[in-house]
């Protein structure tokens, strides 16, 4: 796509500033017709923000059948927020706060969609659906558009021949909910915690009669999750109290940090209608609770052949050189990525304990839960990957898979060697994880790998946001940002029913 502007001044904002691919306006067309056909009567127009949450604006039909190609104005007020809604920036200064020109004055950018993403939502009475990517009004990609960053990543890949196929395998808890806290008194900023109660005893991982107990609403979940085409693979009973997984299959470039966002989002809105409360905070503070956590799952394939670039000739590697280089770039920059793989201070309280199911420390190992990148496969084996077991559920997805590339591409350059398998996980002395979510962006803001991938300015301003965050913990909590194990009242409130 070019931003380059066509003759026509009059033209719609696609086509004046060339912003689609051809197969973009097929699929434009493609939707037209589907929403008439539906006979729809409202599209939701959304883009992900900075944090991972969908934002954006519904139209009734008539509006939305001429907003597909003219978009939809949004306030460039938004990516300004922190995880409370609040704005973390003086907006109204010299290029909104966040050094760009067009932001300055708190003025409009406008969400243009992706009609590849159109989907008619199941659960929502004749409504469609559409992820949008943003524009300045002058045709000017938006620079902290999160999705747009993670395009970009996969551009130089692309640029060196691979593609990047990843798999989700996402935990989260479902509570039954019992009071939404809506009474006028307890609407603060942020407003009072919805009360629940759990949805199954747990602690008997995996058992069929746990997950038959709360088989309706998953089957509920699932219907959902198929209708909408992303690519389930099971549902799974965790370990811990009301905590739940979903698997899905790898899926290559855009597609699978797309699967991500909206799953989460309609997960949400779906369990909401159902009398429920689905989280995807990592810890809630509740007691019993177990952290939960986003494994990634990931490798390179070659770009005209498919061919997965991770796979082993040799009998005694388990990796090829490209995938030990990549994996090695994963470890190399573990500290800095935290920023982005576990982005809430409540993630944190995962990387503790020995013989826990979560990572410490940044070292690998062939198919042990111990470490921080698990490697599955073997020699010849075509399905041989990496897992990252670092991230938490509420991570924007573009910028953990882009961090991944970034990383991994640094360590194909520099042919860095991930040294040998740490089969006892918890003997080996490596690399601590970010005790906290200081320490990680203390770290994202002197990595020359990351300032060089996502840009110094886009650092910059996630870095401020999150420091914006963290002051407000420990204004509010008296100074337990820091706090390593036990979840603040601050962090529940914040985190617990996040969108």
């Amino acid at each position: 796509m070019s931003a380059g502007k066509s003759s026509s001044r009059n033209a719609v904002f696609a086509d004046r500033y060339d912003l689609w691919s051809a197969e973009q306006r097929r699929a434009a067309a493609a939707a037209e017709r589907e929403i008439k056909r539906r006979k729809l009567e409202t599209v939701r127009f959304s883009f992900c923000d900075q944090h991972g949450v969908l934002r954006g604006k519904t139209l009734v039909v008539s509006e939305a059948l001429k907003a597909l190609r003219s978009g939809v104005t949004m306030t460039t007020t938004l990516l300004a927020k922190d995880t409370s809604h609040r704005t973390a920036f003086a907006v109204f200064t010299a290029g909104g706060g966040m050094g760009v020109e067009e932001m300055a004055g708190a003025g409009n950018f406008i969400m243009l969609p992706d009609p590849t993403t159109f989907r008619v939502l199941p659960w929502a009475d004749s409504s469609g659906w559409v992820l949008c990517d943003i524009y300045f009004p002058n045709g000017r990609p938006v620079p902290l558009s999160t999705r747009a960053l993670y395009r970009d990543a996969l551009a130089k890949l692309a640029q060196q021949g691979f593609d990047y196929l990843a798999g989700l395998e996402v935990e989260f808890q479902l509570f039954k909910l019992i009071d939404p806290k809506l009474a006028p008194d307890g609407l603060t900023w942020q407003p009072e915690v919805p009360a629940v109660e759990h949805t199954t005893h747990g602690f008997q991982y995996l058992t069929e009669q746990r997950y038959d107990q709360v088989e309706p609403i998953l089957d509920t979940l699932r219907r959902t999750v198929q209708a909408l085409r992303l690519p389930l693979r099971s549902l799974e009973v965790e370990l811990g109290p009301s905590q739940y997984e979903f698997t899905f299959a790898p899926d290559i470039g855009l597609a699978a940090a797309d699967a991500m966002v909206l799953f989460r989002s309609a997960a949400k809105q779906v369990a909401r209608r159902h009398g429920y409360l689905l989280s995807f905070m990592c810890r809630p503070r509740l007691p019993h609770t177990f952290a939960s956590g986003w494994h990634l799952h990931q490798s390179l394939l070659d770009r005209k052949s498919a061919k997965n670039l991770f796979v082993s000739a040799n009998a005694s590697e388990l990796l090829s050189p490209l995938g030990r280089h990549f994996l090695a770039g994963l470890l190399a920059h573990a500290r800095a990525a935290a920023a982005f793989s576990t982005p809430t201070i409540n993630g944190y309280k995962r990387y503790h304990g020995v013989n826990s199911m979560a990572p410490i420390q940044a070292i690998w190992a062939n198919d042990n839960r111990g470490v921080m990148v698990r490697v599955l496969g073997a020699p010849k084996d075509p399905a041989t990957h990496l897992e990252n077991r670092i991230g938490e559920p509420l991570a924007n997805p573009y910028l953990y898979m882009a961090s991944q590339i970034h990383a991994g591409l640094d360590g194909i350059a520099r042919k860095l060697d991930p040294g040998p398998s740490a089969d006892a996980p918890y003997e080996k002395s490596a690399e601590p994880l970010p005790a906290s979510l200081t320490e990680a962006i203390a770290a994202l803001k002197s990595s020359e790998c990351f300032r060089q991938g996502f840009g110094e300015a886009f650092v910059a301003y996630y870095a401020r946001i999150k420091e914006f965050e963290i002051a407000r913990c420990d204004a509010e909590s008296g100074g337990q940002s820091g706090n390593a194990t036990d979840v603040t009242a601050w962090e529940h409130k914040e985190y617990f029913d996040l969108a």
